[in-house]
């Protein structure tokens, strides 16, 4: 970490302690002069925070550290959608980071392998798909516990994959997401599928690759698993759900979510926790990561 020289340690303390000016435009130039020094500064600031007796000087500090970590975490995820391979656990990761900046990321790599590891002893290349769904489904929600819970958005903690796996309790989204985690680290080729409000996880066969089949995607699936609950169904069930819709089954629906859209439905779905006017500025942020995955 560089150190800053003399100069730039004067101008820091000069825009800290301008700080509480009350012209929001000159408040507004200082807190983007700040942010401009980049994330080494944020100790700076939080020394600044403790030693300042103003609550509403406490507040703005909090802001402008917020606005790092936000800026931060824009370039982090536009270098994570430019890369080669999307890992599906990195950008859940990177969306929890959004709420929990300090995240360590550690020990959630230590559970999930915990997780593999008691999957994958349980498995053989003898096993069928509805085999493996069924060791999948009896590891993640009957051993390790995991519950599925109803998509609240008073809960936002519910969509950050890291509190999921403390908590052993997550929505449809985060637990999918968990659920196609184990099947990439397992090379089970099982995926997110895109039908309308569900999380639905089909089990295709083996050969089917999406960028080279021309034929209906549906054909080439076993059956489904709710993500929520780990419950295996069939064809018919999912042929009722969309009569009970009144929509057409049309072929795009069958077809595999991207890692790079499972992570934006994420975004956008976990920017409906903030829509309080306090916090509205969080459900602009979480949209305008969102659209920063536009592919």
């Amino acid at each position: 970490m560089l150190l800053p020289s003399m100069q730039e340690t004067r101008e820091i303390n000069a825009l800290f302690t301008l700080i509480d000016d009350p012209d929001e435009e000159v408040y507004s130039t200082v807190s983007e002069k700040i942010v401009a020094y980049g994330k080494n500064i944020i100790p700076n600031l939080e020394h600044l925070w403790e030693t300042t007796l103003s609550e509403d000087v406490q507040e703005r500090i909090e802001m402008i550290i917020h606005h790092l970590h936000f800026t931060d975490l824009q370039n982090d995820l536009a270098e994570w959608r430019d890369s080669a391979y999307h890992d599906l656990l990195f950008g859940a990761l990177l969306v929890a980071k959004y709420q929990y900046p300090d995240l360590q990321t550690t020990p959630v790599l230590q559970d999930v392998e915990k997780i593999r590891r008691n999957v994958w002893l349980e498995l053989n290349s003898f096993l069928t798909p509805l085999e493996q769904a069924n060791v999948l489904s009896s590891i993640i929600y009957n051993y390790y516990k995991l519950k599925g819970v109803e998509l609240n958005y008073e809960h936002p903690d519910e969509f950050f994959i890291h509190k999921v796996l403390e908590s052993k309790k997550g929505n449809a989204i985060s637990n999918g997401i968990l659920y196609q985690v184990m099947c990439d680290l397992l090379e089970i080729n099982a995926r997110i599928i895109n039908i309308p409000r569900q999380c639905i996880i089909a089990f295709y066969h083996s050969d089917y690759d999406p960028a080279t089949y021309a034929g209906h995607p549906q054909d080439k699936i076993h059956f489904y698993v709710d993500a929520t609950t780990g419950q295996a169904f069939s064809h018919k069930d999912v042929e009722n759900y969309f009569k009970r819709l009144s929509v057409e089954p049309s072929p795009s629906y069958f077809k595999p979510k991207t890692h790079v859209r499972i992570i934006q439905v994420l975004l956008e779905e976990l920017a409906k926790c903030f829509n309080r006017p306090s916090n509205e500025y969080k459900q602009q942020e979480l949209l305008k990561l969102a659209d920063l995955l536009d592919q």
